[in-house]
């Protein structure tokens, strides 16, 4: 029989556990943001000069990788011709044809542009992912996740606040 006393004491073994648990995952996190964090970048700043060009959402993304509100971003929606930059840098790191609507409430894409992104291990919410981060600032992008759609199978899901898009000009028309 499990009495009220049985479940006591199997509650906090459990709340013990995933508290070690967490604290070796934030460990972990640790790690990983140190890697990142010491690597070079073309376009680096102090956090003093983050925060003067970047709005606190985008601060709070880009450089101390957060995650916004799915749902949130009017990047999500848009499907027009065009680029979508890294909002720290300016660099053009997905192209709107490889858009598409993943369901999730983030921008998602199937790849990235050539030479535009980098990756490290990210391991937080008792999980290991991989992270998606400007080749150039060094900016948290979002995560990369294998149920794509082809021609990868890649989900590139991307905080639309990391991101500005910028719509294909018809130079042709003048």
């Amino acid at each position: 029989m499990f009495t009220r006393r049985d479940f006591g004491l199997a509650s906090i073994g459990l709340l013990a556990a995933a508290s070690g648990l967490r604290a070796a995952n934030s460990h972990a996190d640790e790690e990983t943001m140190t890697a990142s964090t010491e690597t070079t970048f073309e376009i680096t700043k102090t956090e003093e000069e983050w925060r003067k060009i970047l709005t606190p959402e985008q601060f709070r993304v880009l450089r101390k990788h957060g995650t916004e509100y799915a749902g949130s971003s009017p990047l999500d929606k848009i499907y027009d011709p065009g680029t979508y930059h890294c909002a720290g840098c300016d660099l053009p790191v997905f192209a709107s044809e490889a858009k598409f609507n993943s369901g999730t409430g983030w921008p998602s894409f199937y790849e990235p542009l050539e030479n535009a992104i980098g990756s490290t291990k990210d391991r937080s919410f008792f999980m290991v992912r991989t992270e998606i981060h400007c080749r150039r600032c060094g900016g948290h992008l979002g995560h990369v996740f294998n149920d794509g759609p082809p021609p990868t199978g890649l989900r590139y899901c991307m905080n639309g606040v990391a991101m500005k898009f910028v719509p294909k000009t018809d130079k042709s028309t003048g």
